[in-house]
Protein backbone atom coordinates (compact mmCIF):
# COMPACT_ATOMS: atom_id res chain seq x y z
CA UNK A 1 0.00 0.00 0.00
CA UNK A 2 1.49 3.41 -1.03
CA UNK A 3 0.29 6.61 1.65
CA UNK A 4 0.98 10.23 1.53
CA UNK A 5 0.99 11.28 5.54
CA UNK A 6 0.11 15.14 5.24
CA UNK A 7 1.14 16.01 8.60
CA UNK A 8 3.19 19.11 9.89
CA UNK A 9 4.08 17.21 13.28
CA UNK A 10 7.47 15.44 12.19
CA UNK A 11 7.84 13.59 15.34
CA UNK A 12 4.00 11.76 14.40
CA UNK A 13 5.11 11.43 10.93
CA UNK A 14 8.23 9.42 11.58
CA UNK A 15 6.46 7.10 14.40
CA UNK A 16 3.53 6.56 11.73
CA UNK A 17 6.19 6.13 8.64
CA UNK A 18 7.79 3.54 11.29
CA UNK A 19 5.08 1.47 11.73
CA UNK A 20 3.66 1.66 8.49
CA UNK A 21 7.05 0.66 6.91
CA UNK A 22 7.00 -2.25 8.82
CA UNK A 23 4.00 -3.64 7.88
CA UNK A 24 5.74 -3.69 4.36
CA UNK A 25 3.83 -0.05 2.76
CA UNK A 26 5.67 2.58 1.23
CA UNK A 27 5.45 6.14 3.02
CA UNK A 28 5.58 9.43 1.71
CA UNK A 29 5.33 12.86 3.53
CA UNK A 30 4.06 16.40 3.33
CA UNK A 31 4.40 18.88 6.04
CA UNK A 32 2.20 21.53 4.70
CA UNK A 33 -0.81 21.90 2.94
CA UNK A 34 0.00 23.33 -0.14
CA UNK A 35 3.06 20.66 -0.50
CA UNK A 36 0.81 17.88 0.31
CA UNK A 37 -1.67 19.13 -1.77
CA UNK A 38 1.14 19.69 -4.77
CA UNK A 39 2.51 15.78 -4.02
CA UNK A 40 -1.36 14.25 -4.10
CA UNK A 41 -2.51 15.21 -7.54
CA UNK A 42 1.24 14.61 -8.97
CA UNK A 43 1.53 10.71 -7.73
CA UNK A 44 -0.77 7.97 -7.12
CA UNK A 45 -0.99 6.76 -3.45
CA UNK A 46 -3.78 4.30 -2.41
CA UNK A 47 -4.34 6.23 1.29
CA UNK A 48 -3.63 10.04 1.86
CA UNK A 49 -3.82 10.58 5.76
CA UNK A 50 -4.35 14.21 6.36
CA UNK A 51 -4.34 16.28 8.84
CA UNK A 52 -6.73 18.93 9.54
CA UNK A 53 -4.50 22.01 11.69
CA UNK A 54 -1.81 22.82 8.29
CA UNK A 55 -0.10 25.60 7.43
CA UNK A 56 -0.11 27.15 4.44
CA UNK A 57 -3.32 25.38 3.53
CA UNK A 58 -5.49 23.92 6.56
CA UNK A 59 -6.92 19.98 5.86
CA UNK A 60 -10.11 21.00 5.14
CA UNK A 61 -9.01 22.94 1.76
CA UNK A 62 -6.63 19.81 0.89
CA UNK A 63 -9.22 17.50 0.80
CA UNK A 64 -12.30 19.83 -1.58
CA UNK A 65 -9.15 20.34 -4.02
CA UNK A 66 -8.20 17.06 -4.22
CA UNK A 67 -12.07 15.84 -4.57
CA UNK A 68 -12.13 18.59 -7.44
CA UNK A 69 -9.75 17.83 -9.00
CA UNK A 70 -11.40 14.00 -9.28
CA UNK A 71 -8.86 12.46 -7.13
CA UNK A 72 -10.62 9.00 -5.84
CA UNK A 73 -7.83 8.57 -3.66
CA UNK A 74 -9.16 7.25 -0.13
CA UNK A 75 -9.04 10.21 2.65
CA UNK A 76 -8.19 9.67 6.57
CA UNK A 77 -8.52 12.83 8.09
CA UNK A 78 -6.40 13.02 11.42
CA UNK A 79 -7.30 15.83 14.19
CA UNK A 80 -7.69 16.68 17.95
CA UNK A 81 -10.84 18.07 17.34
CA UNK A 82 -13.81 15.41 18.47
CA UNK A 83 -17.01 17.41 18.24
CA UNK A 84 -19.49 16.05 16.17
CA UNK A 85 -19.98 19.31 13.67
CA UNK A 86 -16.29 19.02 13.40
CA UNK A 87 -16.29 15.11 12.51
CA UNK A 88 -19.61 16.38 10.14
CA UNK A 89 -17.32 19.56 8.84
CA UNK A 90 -14.55 16.74 7.98
CA UNK A 91 -16.19 14.17 6.07
CA UNK A 92 -18.30 16.72 3.80
CA UNK A 93 -15.25 18.20 2.77
CA UNK A 94 -13.98 14.99 1.57
CA UNK A 95 -12.50 12.76 3.81
CA UNK A 96 -13.65 9.04 4.01
CA UNK A 97 -12.86 8.58 7.75
CA UNK A 98 -12.07 10.28 10.15
CA UNK A 99 -9.56 9.62 13.67
CA UNK A 100 -9.17 11.70 16.71
CA UNK A 101 -5.97 11.97 18.76
CA UNK A 102 -4.65 10.32 20.15
CA UNK A 103 -5.13 7.52 18.75
CA UNK A 104 -3.61 3.47 18.67
CA UNK A 105 -1.61 2.68 15.95
CA UNK A 106 -3.71 -0.57 15.69
CA UNK A 107 -6.71 1.35 15.24
CA UNK A 108 -4.70 3.45 12.80
CA UNK A 109 -3.08 0.71 10.75
CA UNK A 110 -6.81 -1.13 10.65
CA UNK A 111 -8.56 2.01 9.05
CA UNK A 112 -6.31 2.66 6.70
CA UNK A 113 -6.91 -0.82 5.58
CA UNK A 114 -10.23 -0.47 5.20
CA UNK A 115 -10.00 2.24 3.20
CA UNK A 116 -7.77 0.78 0.85
CA UNK A 117 -9.67 -1.71 0.55
CA UNK A 118 -13.23 -0.34 -0.73
CA UNK A 119 -12.12 1.14 -4.15
CA UNK A 120 -10.37 -2.83 -4.98
CA UNK A 121 -13.99 -4.69 -3.53
CA UNK A 122 -14.99 -5.29 -7.81
CA UNK A 123 -11.55 -5.40 -8.94
CA UNK A 124 -9.44 -8.50 -9.19
CA UNK A 125 -7.36 -9.74 -6.16
CA UNK A 126 -4.78 -11.33 -8.37
CA UNK A 127 -3.08 -9.90 -11.06
CA UNK A 128 -1.26 -12.29 -13.98
CA UNK A 129 1.13 -11.79 -16.63
CA UNK A 130 1.83 -14.93 -18.50
CA UNK A 131 2.03 -18.31 -15.97
CA UNK A 132 2.87 -15.50 -13.68
CA UNK A 133 0.45 -14.69 -10.94
CA UNK A 134 0.54 -12.51 -7.69
CA UNK A 135 -2.02 -13.14 -4.94
CA UNK A 136 -2.95 -9.50 -3.39
CA UNK A 137 -4.56 -10.81 -0.49
CA UNK A 138 -2.30 -13.63 0.18
CA UNK A 139 0.72 -11.56 -0.95
CA UNK A 140 1.49 -14.48 -2.32
CA UNK A 141 3.75 -15.01 -5.91
CA UNK A 142 3.80 -17.60 -8.46
CA UNK A 143 5.55 -18.72 -11.56
CA UNK A 144 3.11 -21.70 -12.81
CA UNK A 145 2.86 -23.74 -10.26
CA UNK A 146 6.18 -22.96 -8.25
CA UNK A 147 5.80 -20.41 -5.72
CA UNK A 148 8.49 -17.70 -5.48
CA UNK A 149 9.70 -16.21 -2.28
CA UNK A 150 10.48 -12.43 -3.02
CA UNK A 151 11.56 -9.62 -0.13
CA UNK A 152 9.29 -6.61 0.64
CA UNK A 153 11.16 -4.61 -2.00
CA UNK A 154 10.95 -7.55 -4.86
CA UNK A 155 7.12 -7.67 -4.56
CA UNK A 156 6.49 -3.76 -4.12
CA UNK A 157 8.78 -3.69 -7.46
CA UNK A 158 6.44 -6.76 -9.20
CA UNK A 159 3.33 -5.72 -8.21
CA UNK A 160 4.12 -2.44 -9.58
CA UNK A 161 5.04 -3.59 -12.56
CA UNK A 162 2.59 -6.23 -13.45
CA UNK A 163 -0.46 -3.63 -12.54
CA UNK A 164 0.86 -1.92 -15.49
CA UNK A 165 1.65 -4.90 -17.96
CA UNK A 166 3.09 -4.90 -21.33
CA UNK A 167 3.68 -0.41 -20.62
CA UNK A 168 7.03 0.67 -20.05
CA UNK A 169 7.06 2.50 -16.55
CA UNK A 170 9.76 4.83 -16.71
CA UNK A 171 12.72 4.64 -14.14
CA UNK A 172 11.44 7.59 -12.14
CA UNK A 173 7.83 6.38 -12.01
CA UNK A 174 9.04 3.12 -10.59
CA UNK A 175 11.45 4.37 -7.79
CA UNK A 176 9.08 6.49 -6.37
CA UNK A 177 6.13 3.68 -6.31
CA UNK A 178 8.32 1.35 -4.09
CA UNK A 179 10.74 3.70 -2.86
CA UNK A 180 8.43 6.83 -1.67
CA UNK A 181 8.67 10.46 -3.86
CA UNK A 182 10.97 11.93 -0.83
CA UNK A 183 13.66 8.87 -0.94
CA UNK A 184 17.02 9.37 -1.91
CA UNK A 185 18.02 5.95 -4.25
CA UNK A 186 21.11 5.67 -6.21
CA UNK A 187 20.48 4.78 -10.17
CA UNK A 188 22.08 1.60 -9.86
CA UNK A 189 19.67 0.33 -6.72
CA UNK A 190 16.81 -0.09 -8.86
CA UNK A 191 18.89 -1.77 -11.47
CA UNK A 192 20.05 -4.58 -8.61
CA UNK A 193 16.54 -5.37 -7.67
CA UNK A 194 15.74 -5.85 -11.26
CA UNK A 195 18.34 -8.11 -11.43
CA UNK A 196 17.06 -9.99 -8.46
CA UNK A 197 13.71 -10.24 -9.52
CA UNK A 198 14.77 -11.31 -12.84
CA UNK A 199 17.01 -14.08 -11.20
CA UNK A 200 13.41 -15.30 -9.42
CA UNK A 201 11.20 -14.63 -11.82
CA UNK A 202 12.56 -15.50 -15.19
CA UNK A 203 15.69 -18.08 -14.65
CA UNK A 204 14.86 -21.30 -15.68
CA UNK A 205 11.66 -20.11 -17.55
CA UNK A 206 10.24 -19.71 -21.17
CA UNK A 207 9.81 -16.99 -22.26
CA UNK A 208 10.93 -14.55 -20.18
CA UNK A 209 9.11 -11.69 -18.82
CA UNK A 210 10.75 -8.40 -17.13
CA UNK A 211 12.09 -6.25 -20.33
CA UNK A 212 14.71 -3.67 -20.04
CA UNK A 213 13.39 -0.60 -22.41
CA UNK A 214 16.63 1.31 -22.45
CA UNK A 215 17.35 4.82 -21.44
CA UNK A 216 13.58 4.69 -20.47
CA UNK A 217 12.47 2.51 -17.38
CA UNK A 218 11.22 -1.42 -17.42
CA UNK A 219 8.19 -3.58 -18.48
CA UNK A 220 6.23 -6.95 -18.15
CA UNK A 221 5.30 -8.91 -20.44
CA UNK A 222 4.33 -11.86 -21.67
CA UNK A 223 5.31 -11.78 -25.19
CA UNK A 224 9.45 -13.37 -25.85
CA UNK A 225 11.43 -10.14 -26.27
CA UNK A 226 11.81 -8.80 -29.50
Amino acid sequence: MRVLIIEDDRAMVELLRKGLEEENHVVSAAYDGVSGLDVGESHHFDVVVLDWMLPEMDGLQVARRLRANDRPVPILMLTARDAIPDVVKGLNAGADDYLTKPFSFAEFLARLGALARRPQTVAARVLEVGDLTLDLQARRVFRGRREIRLTRTEYRLLEFLMERSGRIVSRRSITEAVWGFDATVEGNTLDAFVRLLRGKVDHGHSPKLIHTARGLGYYLRPEAEE
